[in-house]
């Protein structure tokens, strides 16, 4: 149960992004307030953090989302220092193989142009290559239907997301955060506050800031305040194989047409992506459709690939995207009407590469009632109540 009965702020979900919150609340300048995190299940075994491939690219269109993965970088490349220095804390490696979007159209090979040059201008490191650039990187490719591409080989590819994770809670503990397991079961609302929140247990308990931090139930979290956003779980699949005759160097992170990517993982490869068939799904449905595999992927990465037509699988897993259907892209701030009401969700996919930035920024954004290091009102719950989607054309 919890220590007390009133917190400054209280934040539903443990997992990346309210560990994130709560750490970077922790130690933000300004805020010395009490801090309760309510974790559901603090085994985190069906949290969209656990089933995450820990990646992180530059290679996005709007150039907010650039920045958010710009600093995403430099906290894993600081890590250490980030966490205060202390020798406890593990450096966090980044697997800089970069991401490689293949175009086949050249609508596609127009767009990923764009993107480069909006890339670029931020001072990101992305190229964009002919299909005979690409083939001299990289002679395993077969590149008949393909345009051009793009590619990055600085502060793009993956990193031990689950590190991360650990640390901000550990940290947070170590700040003076307080997790306790149990779940909301009611949020109470007075007028255009909330002003406590209900638990399983019985317990209710006064806030003053009150963050939606709750992964795939985020809209279930948002309607006990009457509130909707729209986001709904669906399902992911991984993929882990050998290959007979492994690439002679590493696999970028790659991207087919099709929607289907796979890169290096260590000695092994991961392949991944959604079913044809993408409808929201229960919150507990984590069924595996094994076919997938066989109809889809392999066929797609043994074309791209030659090499892989002997394969082995390894593992595979299921996994949930907090997908947000208006436009694929994160809901972070208050709600115009409920202002002590902090979203942090929706993020389609992006969510572990955005958690530094995104945690950060909330974090100031309680503190100080303003963004600060980045401006984030582009993800504004706001724009949904309008109408006017926040536009990414890299989506995957």
């Amino acid at each position: 149960m919890p220590a007390h009965t009133s917190y400054d702020v209280i934040i539903a979900g443990g997992a990346i992004y309210g560990s994130s919150v709560a750490w970077w609340l922790s130690r933000e300048p300004g805020f010395d307030g009490r801090i309760l995190v309510i974790e559901r299940d603090p085994t985190y075994e069906f949290a969209a953090t656990s089933h995450t491939n820990s990646c992180i690219r530059q290679q996005f269109s709007n150039k907010t989302n650039i920045a958010i993965s710009r600093f995403g970088a430099e906290f894993i490349r600081k890590f250490r220092e980030f966490m205060g220095g202390d020798p406890d804390v593990p450096a966090l490696a980044l697997q800089s193989y970069g991401y490689m979007y293949l175009a086949d159209t050249p609508v596609f090979a127009q767009t990923l142009k764009e993107s480069q040059q909006v890339q670029a201008s931020l001072g990101a490191a992305t190229r964009h290559m002919s299909r005979d650039e690409i083939a001299a990187a990289y002679p395993f490719y077969q590149l008949d239907d393909i345009i051009a591409g793009n590619h990055n080989l600085v502060d793009e590819g993956y990193f031990d997301g689950g590190t991360m994770f650990d640390w901000f809670r550990r940290m947070a503990r170590r700040n003076g955060v307080e997790y306790i397991h149990d779940e909301l079961t009611g949020l109470n609302r007075k007028g255009a506050r909330i002003d406590s929140v209900t638990l399983k247990s019985g317990d209710i308990v006064s806030c003053g800031t009150f963050v939606n931090a709750t992964g795939t139930r985020a809209a279930q979290t948002a309607q006990m305040a009457g509130l909707d956003i729209p986001v709904e779980p669906r399902k992911r699949y991984t993929w882990i194989f050998d290959a007979a005759h492994p690439l002679d160097r590493d696999l970028p992170l790659t991207i087919d047409p099709s929607g289907v990517h796979v890169r290096s993982d260590g000695r092994y490869y991961l392949a991944g992506g959604p079913p044809d068939d993408d409808p929201a799904v229960s919150h507990d449905d984590f069924i595996a459709d094994h076919a997938l595999w066989e109809e889809k992927f392999w066929p797609v990465i043994a074309n791209r690939i030659p090499q892989f037509e002997q394969i082995r699988l390894i593992n595979m897993w299921v996994g949930h995207y907090d997908y947000n259907t208006f436009d694929q892209n994160a809901i972070v701030g208050p709600h115009p009407e409920v202002d002590n009401f902090m979203f942090v969700n929706g993020f389609s996919g992006h969510g572990l590469q955005q958690a530094p930035a995104l945690g950060r920024g909330l974090a100031e954004r309680i503190t100080h009632g303003a963004w600060r290091s980045l401006d984030l009102s582009p993800f504004s719950v706001s724009r949904i109540l309008a109408g006017e989607t926040f536009v990414e054309r890299a989506v995957i």
